[in-house]
């Protein structure tokens, strides 16, 4: 199905219209999002998405319809799986809490833009040359062996963009609000605020790289792609404040992307045997392959996020996991007095770090001493109580 020039338009006056009432109504004015905030927006955000989806079967057919719902239920959970990153970045970076919705939005604004950048030179090599498909099936591949590797807890915010950036130019080493520069000494910095968006940036180029061949496994529709993609990139930053803390708990998350990435690999490998051209391939001509139909991708793709994310939230070891994670994100919070200068905010830390200790006294110990760094964990914690303590004393 061609889409006209004036539906492509509206699509996109319709997606910068939701970012600018983003920016307008909720990230201009820097303060922390309430958890009903959070899922009220992320709801609408999701409603949007589906309403949608709806449409495009309407009009587009079952076909298409099926497609964009395969795409942006894997978008949607590829974007999950960054948040793990920025929340990393964003700790990395002792980003404020009121000021940590400002950077997740230019994090969906880049993140769209490089996306898009990607859609477009995919679809032109998708049009020019049907190898395309074998390379992007390989990447697909290879990047679900690499979501089975185990996890390191390395700088990720120590980036080549980040050390190019403070090698050249002059950087403060304090936030001055959600200013990208200040004055110090007399002269024009950088703020630590610039260069966690530096950060983000660049490794919203890398999610780029996987995130649009796995889309052009499920189809190779230009429009379906683009509006999967932006409308599962859509309320990421809701969701961020909306499971903040729950992120943890998704201990399995990244083996149930493996299995869709390894998936929608082998799905494009099989159709690039289908359309083959390579010479040294049965001779450049097609080779009689079985083809993955979309009904099939979008049930296997929903049965296996389902399983993954029942696993990990029923799993005792995600949820020591989580607590014993969050324990030391809330002590380390509570003891960073830059973190936040909101007494309400700072009580709330304080609160939900009594509460995971609570969780991990009720918990096996089998599974809450498997933890990494449990004593200094433990020695961060009761730093915490003893400054609490002093701030409640006259």
């Amino acid at each position: 199905m061609t889409i006209s020039p004036l539906i492509w338009g509206i699509t996109i006056v319709v997606i910068l219209a939701l970012l600018a009432f983003d920016y307008f109504f909720h990230i201009r004015k820097a303060h922390v999002p309430t958890l009903k905030e959070a899922a009220i927006w992320s709801s609408i955000y999701v409603g949007i998405a589906l309403v949608f989806g709806i449409l495009v079967l309407v009009f587009g057919g079952p076909t298409m319809g099926s497609e964009y719902f395969a795409g942006y239920i894997t978008e949607k959970a590829l974007s999950v799986d960054n948040l793990f990153v920025f929340l990393i970045i964003i700790a990395s970076f002792k980003v404020p809490r009121e000021d940590q919705q400002k950077v997740l939005l230019f994090g969906i604004v880049f993140s769209l833009i490089a996306r898009t950048g990607f859609i477009f030179l995919g679809a032109a090599l998708i049009n020019s040359f049907a190898w395309v498909f074998y390379a992007f099936g390989l990447i697909l591949l290879l990047t679900a062996g690499n979501l089975l590797k185990p996890k390191t807890d390395g700088d990720e915010a120590d980036n080549f963009m980040i050390r190019l950036t403070r090698k050249f130019f002059h950087t403060s080493e304090h936030y001055d609000g959600d200013k990208l520069f200040t004055m110090e000494n007399g002269k024009k910095v950088l703020t630590p605020m610039l260069l966690v968006m530096v950060a983000i940036g660049g490794t919203d180029i890398l999610f780029a790289l996987d995130s649009i061949p796995a889309i052009f496994g499920l189809t190779q529709n230009v429009y379906i792609v683009f509006t999967a993609t932006a409308f599962s990139l859509m309320g990421l930053r809701q969701l961020y404040f909306l499971i903040d803390g729950l992120l943890d708990r998704l201990i399995y998350l990244s083996y149930g992307l493996a299995a869709v990435l390894g998936f929608i690999g082998v799905k494009l490998i099989l159709h690039a045997m289908h359309e083959n051209t390579l010479p040294f391939i049965n001779d450049g001509k097609p080779v009689p392959v079985i083809e993955i139909t979309t009904g099939l991708s979008l049930t296997v793709i929903i049965g296996v996020l389902v399983i993954t994310v029942l696993a990990s939230l029923l799993s005792k070891a995600g949820k020591a996991q989580a607590a014993i994670n969050n324990a030391r994100r809330h002590a380390v919070n509570y003891l960073d007095l830059d973190y936040t200068a909101d007494p309400a905010e700072r009580e709330r830390i304080y609160t939900a770090l009594l509460e995971e200790e609570r969780q991990i006294e009720t918990m096996a110990p089998k599974y809450r001493n498997k933890a990494k760094d449990v004593e200094m964990i433990r020695a961060e914690v009761a730093k915490a109580h003893r400054q609490h303590e002093e701030y409640l004393s006259p």
